[in-house]
């Protein structure tokens, strides 16, 4: 057989595969935002097969054969060379996990996630110790399986970030930890900065308008994509025709749907960015989760917390929320949705304070895995370690440690990427403003395309052609950096506190 008939054998069968993965992501996506509880057991059965059916599809000795044999052949294009390279690391890696066992971890997930809703209801971490300890058991027993150098945790960090380690992570977290806290220090010797405007009552139907508009403007094609609500705010994408976000609105916090919007708009800018040609193949999917996470963290934050931004917005903001602006400046709005603020709840933390909810959620994943603690230790460390890093009593398990999704769904070493993704970020807004002098002022007018064509040419192109750093070093001439994010929110924050 001829290499183009071996590569384009190769491609249909990948592409199968990828159908019954996004198969299985529609009915995941339903059943965290339409299904109706009594459906939930068979869900989870529809789940595990499909994912085992794509693992055993994906492991056979056929495609073991096919790959190998591929990767050896000359003739194929760079960017075809590069899918077979990927896929055969990704085939010697699932080779090592066994079908039965990604079944058993798929009915685990479903279990747990019900479980984890049902607790949240019931403000109460007991309900979802036992599933969790489950999943627990479960993850301890992959990174077995996979392999691992130092740390078992090495191994789950790997899925999300290739190459990631603890030793990586501990060494940023130890730069960045004494850095923020300076800065928490000058801020805390300033008057603060007033934002109970946004704790008024804002509508939720108005409030939905207004995210759907923020959406529009920040380029997500509705074409190609939907919002929908859901407990835990998330983006899954069935390939870049079908990318689904969805947001939760709390009528008291105008934050809390706002930033949702921005920061899964973020995800789904890159879903939607990626190379059609490419579906079901490695070039076709993100670099990674610190890269994808960069990109919501860049809207979210870069774009949506800054001054340019709302300096077109504000205006039809105060004609949507009248009552609630009316006495409100757009630079007094700029201050409080950027106020600085020990708080409970990650994902409405500031800039700052944000990076010790990562810390937190990253230590405990860690001793979970290499079996320092148990699961009944969670709500006493999650407590006194909210209290010693941030100074916050933890009322209770809702608004502790059931606040996150991510470990209902076994994703562990998720948790860092949230803080890599935040310092990459604002490398990549640097690399933006230096080639594009005018992209503040056009933001200043509404216009934020050149950010989403930057982005898309530099990153989204590429899916996996490229690990975390060679892509960084790619765009930025330097691997990741904390030096752009400590410049970044030093000189925001200087302005808003006076410092």
């Amino acid at each position: 057989m001829s290499t183009a008939d071996l590569y384009a054998a190769y491609k249909t069968k990948m592409q199968k595969i990828a159908d019954v993965k996004y198969a299985a992501a529609v009915l995941q996506w339903d059943q965290e935002t339409y299904l109706p509880p009594k459906g939930n057991d068979f869900r989870g059965r529809q789940l595990a097969t499909l994912t085992e059916v794509a693992h055993e599809q994906f492991t056979t000795q056929a495609m073991g054969a096919l790959l190998n044999e591929l990767n050896n052949k000359e003739g194929l294009s760079d960017s075809e060379k590069r899918n077979v390279e990927l896929s055969l690391y990704d085939y010697n890696r699932n080779k090592k996990v066994p079908g039965d066992f990604v079944r058993k971890m798929s009915e685990a997930i479903t279990t747990s996630y019900h479980a984890w809703v049902k607790a949240r209801n019931d403000n109460s971490f007991t309900g979802f110790q036992q599933p969790l300890e489950k999943i627990i058991e479960l993850k301890k027993q992959e990174a077995d399986m996979l392999g691992y150098q130092d740390h078992p945790y090495n191994a789950l960090m790997n899925d999300y970030d290739k190459g990631l380690t603890v030793a990586t992570v501990d060494g940023i977290f130890s730069d960045l930890k004494p850095q923020l806290l300076t800065l928490l220090a000058s801020i805390k010797n300033k008057p603060q900065v007033d934002n109970s405007f946004l704790h008024q009552h804002f509508d939720k139907d108005v409030q939905w308008k207004f995210g759907i508009q923020l959406l529009q403007q920040i380029g997500f094609d509705f074409e190609a994509g939907r919002q929908d609500m859901s407990v835990h705010p998330f983006t899954t994408s069935f390939n870049n025709q079908d990318v689904r976000v969805t947001t939760r609105v709390d009528e008291n916090d105008f934050g809390n749907m706002t930033w949702s919007c921005m920061h899964e708009g973020g995800h789904a800018l890159y879903e939607q960015g990626l190379p059609a040609e490419q579906y079901g193949l490695p070039l076709g999917e993100y670099c990674s989760l610190s890269v994808h996470e960069s990109q919501s963290r860049l809207w979210e934050n870069s774009v949506g917390r800054g001054l340019p931004f709302w300096l077109h917005n504000f205006t039809g903001l105060k004609t949507l929320f009248a009552d609630q602006f009316k006495n409100i400046s757009v630079d007094a709005f700029y201050k409080g949705i950027n106020k600085v603020e020990p708080s409970l709840i990650r994902t409405e933390a500031d800039e700052l304070t944000y990076h010790f909810h990562v810390m937190i959620r990253y230590e405990i994943e860690k001793m979970l895995i290499d079996g320092s603690i148990s699961t009944k230790d969670i709500p006493t460390y999650w407590n006194e370690h909210y209290k010693q890093y941030l100074g916050v009593s933890v009322p209770d398990d809702k608004r502790g440690c059931l606040q996150d999704i991510h470990w209902s769904h076994g994703s562990f070493g998720y948790f860092a990427t949230y803080s890599l993704g935040s310092i990459l970020a604002a490398q990549l807004y640097a690399a933006i403003e230096k080639e594009n002098a005018s992209v503040n002022k056009e933001g200043a007018e509404g216009n934020t395309s050149t950010i989403l064509n930057w982005l898309t040419e530099h990153i989204h192109q590429y899916g996996r052609q490229y690990t975390s750093q060679e892509l960084c070093t790619k765009i930025t001439d330097e691997p990741m950096n904390i030096k752009y994010f400590i410049d970044y929110v030093t000189k925001k924050y200087q302005h808003i506190y006076n410092f």
